[in-house]
């Protein structure tokens, strides 16, 4: 900054540019300056008498109000505030997370994307090394070393520690775009102890087989019949459907285009902070999508009395996706047998679809899923151990 100003004076001495220029140039540059290192939202005055104002982080570590009459008032106390110590020599890894949150608050829409990492960050960094070291002397070496440590040291599994390598990548990335560092340190930090092996996934916890499926139906039958609670005939559909939990509960009688198809548009979320219900109009990855609705999905809706714009309606009031895993676990515990999430569903719906030879790219279509690689991590053999030997007995 001391070099611009000086050049701004040299040109201005040989008259190059006036008074004027200098200073309008002076406040660009400082600007500039201060956004690149302020995390926080510069808000205008709401009305005439209103004043410019922001937050910034004190001495104390806490986020203190400022209020200025100006734009330019206010650029020039955030400039003294970090130019007038050396920012960086005091900016710890805490600072960063803080800092990168804040920015990811404002590019999300998903306030449980920002509570887990919080939650990521309160677990694995705030009490390691890392957490109150300051970011310039933080290197490759260091910053694998940790990473390594914390994989040990909570025995990760490779896909838990990829959750946590996205805060890690996404805060040095961040660094490296507001010229804190001049790299993102992640970028070449490899893990070389051993991840926690899992129990390899089979078709027998992950989807209900033939004859489960058979039995649950027969059970939730019975109990529409007695109750005439939709939520029975929500999990029932769901196995010709495939969706998201909360997809399936957000369903209007709208969405039924046509006697062949059930456009997905909106899915109900949980507030992790709140702890309360709602519906969205998106879906999980803000896509939203045509399902086959087949002849027998029709014939389950049609037996659906309409009780207002949802589908799934009890008392009045629509229902929510607890109550589809409530089914399932006393379903499980009258049987004697353990609970299969109603994420299962999903996967016995794409491994029956693969099953009797339906292309993979179709599955990934109506499961929603950008990417065939997640496609595949629903698969399984659905089948009963009778079904399946007659099915390779007949193919050999």
């Amino acid at each position: 900054m001391e070099d611009i100003e000086n050049l701004l004076y040299l040109l201005q001495k040989e008259n190059i540019i006036d008074e004027d220029n200098v200073l309008e140039l002076l406040m660009k540059s400082k600007k500039t300056q201060v956004l690149k290192m302020h995390p926080y939202k510069i808000t205008p005055p709401a009305s005439e008498k209103g004043r410019w104002q922001t937050y910034y982080k004190g001495d104390d570590g806490k986020r203190k109000i400022l209020r200025t009459q100006t734009e330019k008032e206010i650029i020039e106390k955030l400039f003294s505030i970090y130019f007038s110590k050396s920012y960086l020599d005091n900016f710890i890894f805490f600072d960063l997370f803080q800092q990168w949150l804040e920015y990811k608050k404002m590019i999300t829409s998903s306030p449980n994307t920002i509570k887990r990492h919080e939650q990521h960050y309160n677990r694995y960094f705030k009490h390691s090394v890392l957490h109150d070291m300051k970011i310039i002397d933080i290197d490759e070496i260091f910053l694998e070393t940790e990473c390594n440590s914390i994989v040990k040291e909570f025995n990760l599994t490779h896909k838990e520690w990829n959750n946590i390598k996205t805060i890690l990548f996404g805060m040095f990335e961040y660094a490296e775009r507001k010229q804190y560092l001049t790299g993102n340190l992640m970028e070449k930090v490899k893990i070389h102890v051993k991840f926690r092996q899992v129990v390899k996934k089979t078709g027998a916890t992950q989807t209900y087989n033939t004859d489960e499926l058979e039995k649950l139906n027969r059970y939730l039958d019975q109990m529409y019949v007695e109750t005439e609670d939709s939520v029975f005939m929500a999990v029932k559909l769901n196995f010709l459907l495939g969706l998201r939990v909360g997809e399936l509960v957000a369903l209007r009688w709208e969405d039924i285009t046509d006697k062949t198809h059930l456009h997905i548009v909106r899915e109900e979320t949980r507030n992790q902070y709140t702890n309360t219900y709602e519906v969205v109009e998106h879906t999980k990855t803000h896509q939203d999508r045509y399902v086959i609705l087949v002849p027998k999905a029709l014939e389950i809706l049609e037996k659906i009395e309409k009780q207002g714009e949802y589908i799934f309606v009890k008392d009045g009031e629509r229902i929510f996706s607890r109550q589809i895993a409530y089914v399932l676990e006393k379903y499980a515990e009258r049987q004697g047998v353990s609970t299969k999430s109603t994420h299962k569903m999903r996967k016995t719906y794409a491994s029956k679809l693969n099953a009797n030879g339906v292309p993979l790219d179709a599955i990934r279509e109506q499961l929603g899923h950008a990417d065939l690689a997640t496609t595949l991590s629903y698969i399984f053999n659905p089948l009963t151990e009778t079904d399946t030997y007659n099915l390779v007995s007949g193919a050999l």
